[in-house]
């Protein structure tokens, strides 16, 4: 530990500087790589928290010997209940800076200390990884049918949202622990790195991105990319749509009873003339009308309860 604490100094970093950063590790069964991650960490900040999230193996036991806080799940719940639990604990503690990095090794720890200075320099409440970001060397790196899934969920995100990123999916990444409460996500999931960055965009926090690079292994990654994928850009429109209810389900709900509107005239004006129902004409009109009226009142009551959530907030702020 003598040897860890002189390499930590020895780093260009002081007590005072190591005590106020700390690293938030969410991990699902690394027993392999975890020691290292977290020794490697420790020379960069003061505190190393990790989420257990319901693994099988000796995760918890390694990093709990290894002198990281361990945050542990019963079950695994997921990407996001895992950095929830992360945020909530941070958002308690003393540190003005959290990390979030990837337990399996990919991400290098010695980036560490670039992604926490404009945050220090108070010019950014959330800093991100970006394995994308002004390198065509740098994502090389990456296998083709991730860079090919990237820029898909890229697209996607950056469509609904006003904040631009190269990298979406990072999870490496660094935050003012100040923020951490206003962006706590509610996805479970793999989805939650995108739903981060459009609360951290609607709140108008600072965002910015700095190059990393990263590490693949064979074993990297649980998740099938594909529903993984899926997964990630569903959940992007679900969170725009709760966002912007009035446009995502007033607007189409609006457009659904003008086109009923042409088949009841038609429906109408068939009857008046033949003194006949047109019945599938009828039914498609009726079908209109109900799914219309829905949509809208959807829209409205979300609005509405979003609104009163908001004040809520406010009120308490």
């Amino acid at each position: 530990m003598r040897e860890l604490e002189t390499a930590r100094l020895t780093a260009g970093n002081t007590k005072d500087d190591l005590n106020s950063i700390g690293v938030l590790i969410p991990c699902y069964n690394e027993e392999s790589r975890i020691a290292s991650v977290i020794v490697k960490c420790l020379k960069f900040v003061g505190t190393v928290y990790v989420c257990d999230d319901g693994s099988t193996d000796l995760t918890a036991e390694i990093a709990s010997r290894m002198g990281a806080v361990v945050i542990k799940h019963k079950n695994n719940m997921g990407y996001g209940a895992a950095l929830r639990s992360l945020f909530d604990a941070a958002a308690d503690s003393s540190l003005k800076v959290v990390v979030t990095i990837d337990g399996d090794g990919q991400h290098d720890p010695s980036d560490i200390q670039q992604l926490i200075k404009p945050i220090l320099n108070q010019q950014a409440d959330v800093v991100i990884g970006s394995r994308f970001f002004d390198s065509e060397k740098r994502h090389s790196n990456v296998p083709g049918y991730r860079r090919f899934g990237i820029k898909v969920i890229n697209g996607t995100t950056n469509l609904v949202n006003s904040a631009k990123v190269s990298d979406t999916q990072s999870g490496f990444r660094a935050y003012d622990t100040r923020i951490l409460r206003r962006i706590l996500p509610s996805e479970m999931g793999m989805a939650a790195s995108t739903e981060i960055l459009m609360k951290a965009s609607s709140e108008n926090l600072r965002i910015e991105e700095t190059p990393v690079e990263i590490r693949y292994y064979s074993d990297s990654s649980t998740h099938n990319p594909i529903l993984h994928g899926f997964d990630v850009v569903l959940s992007t429109f679900k969170q725009y749509s709760v966002k912007h209810a009035l446009l995502s389900y007033g607007l189409p709900g609006v457009i659904l009873l003008a086109i009923s509107a042409f088949f009841w005239t038609g429906v109408l004006g068939y009857y008046e003339t033949t003194k006949l129902l047109e019945t599938n004409f009828a039914l498609v009109a009726i079908a209109l009308t109900i799914i219309g009226l829905m949509m809208i009142s959807t829209g409205i009551i979300l609005w509405t309860l979003i609104n009163v959530v908001r004040s809520l907030r406010l009120s308490k702020d």
